[in-house]
């Protein structure tokens, strides 16, 4: 199991991104929380297993449908044991 700290950036809000980010978690087992960022990024704690993530990974480069990604910050962090894998709504 890994934990990675992950950050969004560009056309990543208002476009169904964090549904379609925790629809791919949910089929594919990762854990953790998706949340806006005031910047207008998106920022993800994911955990899984190494094929897990790196398929998580690979949709997070992609995105929804209208999401226009243009960068993905990847950094390790350590494991939290997430339960399941949430939409964090907050006002910005």
């Amino acid at each position: 199991m890994k934990h990675l700290n992950i950050q969004v950036q560009g056309k990543v809000q208002g476009v169904f991104f964090r549904a379609t980010m925790k629809a791919v978690a949910d089929q594919i087992g990762v854990k953790g929380f998706i949340k806006n960022e005031k910047d207008g990024s998106v920022y993800i704690e994911a955990e899984g297993d190494d094929f897990s993530l790196e398929t998580f990974l690979e949709f997070c480069s992609k995105g929804s449908d209208k999401a226009i990604v243009e960068k993905v910050d990847i950094h390790e962090g350590e494991l939290k044991n997430y339960r399941n894998f949430e939409i964090v709504r907050k006002n910005l």
